[in-house]
């Protein structure tokens, strides 16, 4: 018998012509149960990863916003008050529409005054060609119960716009620091009461400061102080006070009559 063939035919490689063994298809390659959650697991670390520094920048960004808009809002104040005071106006034989009326007996100072406003001073523009107005500067309590500088204007000889008086201009929250002092013809030194509401003072110093949210702690580089030279003007007659009727509540109001009033307050205590 001639055993060459078979021999052959038994060593051919596997697949090829006359082979006798069957080549099995390649199983495809798959992920393990294992592999599967290790995977989740990094990419759950990595999505932790970039969610913690998206929120850390987006409150990094909220914080230097209200900074600075803080910043400027204690920037309008001041800007609003040395504008208002530099342009007061005073004629001594009227101090029933003239009168200047500072109160430093509360925590916070309190400004009413007569004065010539330009273009430029906040909410100009809703009071048209009527630049002459009586400005309130006041610390109240908000709806939140948190200090606010608030500035209210009447055109002069009007009686007060409600809504003005309702709605009046916040130049600055959570104020922790108003105060006023005054320098007359006859002054050796400042003067913490102006009690001559017939008379404007040389010289007004008023210090503001407004603490960071939720605290009532002030640094010192945020108290801002400024002297205004104010328009001379002599009295005449003896002091009188201006009579003004009272506001809409009466709390606070000063005074009574008809014309041009002089919105109230409410004191703002210690908290």
């Amino acid at each position: 018998m001639n055993l060459l063939p078979e021999l052959r035919r038994r060593t051919r490689p596997a697949g090829a012509p006359g082979s006798r063994l069957a080549v099995r298809p390649a199983k495809p390659a798959a992920f393990t149960l294992v592999e599967i959650m290790l995977a989740l697991a990094i990419f759950a670390g990595v999505l932790a990863a970039v969610y913690s520094s998206w929120t850390a920048i987006l409150r990094s960004s909220q914080s230097a916003q209200k900074a600075a808009d803080e910043v400027q809002r204690q920037r309008l104040a001041v800007r609003s008050l040395e504008e208002a005071l530099v342009s007061a106006q005073m004629f001594a034989h009227n101090p029933q529409h003239y009168g200047f009326v500072a109160d430093t007996a509360e925590e916070f100072g309190y400004l009413s005054f007569v004065a010539r406003l330009p273009e430029t001073f906040p909410r100009a523009g809703r009071f048209g060609d009527l630049a002459v107005r009586r400005v309130q500067f006041s610390v109240e309590p908000d709806a939140a119960g948190v200090p606010t500088l608030l500035l209210r204007q009447t055109p002069f000889l009007f009686e007060v716009d409600r809504d003005e008086l309702e709605n009046p201009l916040r130049l600055a929250r959570n104020v922790a620091l108003f105060h006023l002092e005054f320098w007359g013809p006859n002054s050796s030194e400042w003067e913490e009461e102006w009690p001559l509401t017939n008379q404007l003072p040389r010289l007004v110093r008023f210090t503001l400061a407004a603490a960071p949210e939720g605290s009532r702690t002030v640094n010192r580089e945020d108290v801002i102080s400024r002297v205004v030279v104010l328009p001379v003007a002599s009295a005449v007659g003896g002091v009188t006070s201006p009579t003004a009727p009272v506001a809409p509540g009466g709390a606070g109001s000063r005074g009574r009559g008809s014309a041009n009033p002089v919105p109230g307050r409410t004191p703002v205590r210690a908290r």
